[in-house]
């Protein structure tokens, strides 16, 4: 074997060690052409990725949060219309219309110029990242943070605090964060941290450890709280997802038993379990009358 040729085998033995290492090929996507945008990671190198299958759920299928519905329309019409507006945090149970609210946010007023990219919680690092592209980017952006929740020794969290308020740079004018989570303040909440709290001259002072908890959550503008759906709003979502679906109801009744039912097995009358009831009611309905 020549010199040359011993050349390009050590070549080549050296490109398949590192081809695992490199982003995996992508056709050339402008991504100002999508509405729907996810940060991607992998083997340290990072992305924005156009999202094409996206959830086509509508404003007007989210039934009994007409509260928290309004609310966030209202702070979405300022931030597309340029007129100032807040970050936005959504906390409550599973299953209540957090997630789902933002994504059909994106659908009502895609066509608006919003846009929509989402970043999941293990890459909260990147945020200063993202927010330059974003700010480079057409239209009005949102940057999706679904399901934020954070351990006492994560310090990911930091991240995500300093790019809300605390950053010496401003924040693009045209990016807003907006996070869903189980928890009110994001972090878990110890009765340790009472004990350090103290009553100075009549005066509640809180201890360090809740003030940083606390400080988190208190950067987001607008908090939206979501509560439990009771029996009668539980009913009142089947009842629309059963007539979206098309699903024949020879008995009401027959169909509202079997859908507390199904609530109770799933431990739960949240609309996730109202969604899945009505998929499951109408398949079978349909299926046996072919």
């Amino acid at each position: 074997m020549s010199q040359i040729d011993r050349f390009f085998e050590r070549a080549n033995a050296l490109i398949d060690r590192l081809d695992p290492l490199l982003p995996p090929q992508r056709e050339p996507v402008e991504l100002n052409t999508a509405s729907a945008i996810r940060w991607r990671c992998k083997n340290k190198h990072s992305w924005l990725e156009p999202v094409n299958n996206i959830s086509p759920i509508q404003l007007d299928d989210l039934k009994c949060i007409s509260r928290q519905k309004d609310a966030l329309v209202q702070n979405t019409k300022q931030f597309i219309k340029g007129f100032p507006a807040n970050n936005v945090l959504l906390s409550g149970p599973r299953g209540t219309g957090k997630s789902s609210l933002i994504k059909a946010l994106l659908n009502e007023y895609k066509n608006d110029g919003l846009r929509l990219i989402e970043v999941e919680r293990q890459h909260l690092d990147d945020l200063h990242d993202i927010f330059q592209l974003a700010s480079e980017l057409d239209g009005r952006i949102i940057i999706f943070c679904d399901d934020l929740s954070f351990e006492a020794n994560d310090s990911s969290y930091k991240a995500l605090k300093v790019i809300l308020d605390g950053s010496i740079s401003n924040t693009p004018d045209n990016v807003l964060i907006y996070a869903t989570s189980n928890r009110r303040h994001l972090m878990p909440e110890y009765m340790s941290d009472n004990q350090q709290s103290q009553i100075v001259e009549g005066e509640l002072h809180l201890s360090e450890a809740i003030e940083e908890k606390l400080s988190l959550s208190e950067r987001f503008g607008v908090w939206l709280s979501f509560q439990p759906f009771n029996q009668e709003q539980y009913l009142t979502i089947i009842e629309h997802w059963l007539n979206k679906l098309n699903a024949p109801r020879p008995n009401r009744d027959i169909a509202n038993k079997a859908a507390l039912k199904w609530a109770l097995e799933h431990g739960s009358r949240s609309g996730r379990t109202a969604w899945q009831f009505a998929r499951d009611w109408s398949g079978k309905v349909l299926l046996q009358q072919q």
